[in-house]
């Protein structure tokens, strides 16, 4: 993990993921069964939410990895619903990368758990589709409420 800290502060200090910085952030982050671990994902979205300017590339990484990390079993359990509420809401809107996350993860896992199909807002979500240019941010407080009362 303190190799992880030291490449983060070297990328923060570059304001970006690019190039060989990215290469070492993949080959760092994958364990040697191609797999993410929960600590290694925490780490992602942290540099993700941190690094100045995102690149096309990094963007890319981030979003695949987190994807892979996700549908690691092929599953979406309650506890991965959770940790995607914080992932994906708290900045109070849903880009369109988000909803291409919530698009593929839908399509590619074999189970998933009533609360992420049972959530309005992540319903309304993926009914707008991932490539819609055009549309009103979703009212992220109200899922969150829904999330958190399918969590109780």
């Amino acid at each position: 993990m303190q190799d992880l800290r030291q490449l983060e502060n070297e990328i923060l200090a570059q304001g970006r993921v690019a190039g060989q910085a990215l290469e070492l952030l993949r080959k760092k982050l994958h364990s040697t069964d191609g797999t993410v671990g929960r600590t290694e994902a925490d780490f992602l979205v942290v540099l993700h939410k941190r690094v100045e300017h995102v690149s096309p590339a990094f963007e890319q990484f981030f979003y695949q990895t987190i994807k892979g990390h996700i549908l690691v079993n092929g599953r979406i359990n309650a506890e991965m619903v959770a940790w995607l509420r914080q992932l994906l809401f708290t900045d109070g809107t849903i880009k369109d990368e988000k909803r291409k996350l919530l698009h593929e993860l839908k399509g590619e896992a074999t189970h998933i758990a009533p609360e992420f199909e049972a959530a309005p807002s992540v319903q309304e979500a993926l009914g707008r589709g991932a490539d819609a240019v055009h549309h009103k941010p979703l009212n992220v407080s109200e899922l969150l409420q829904t999330l958190d009362r399918l969590a109780k």
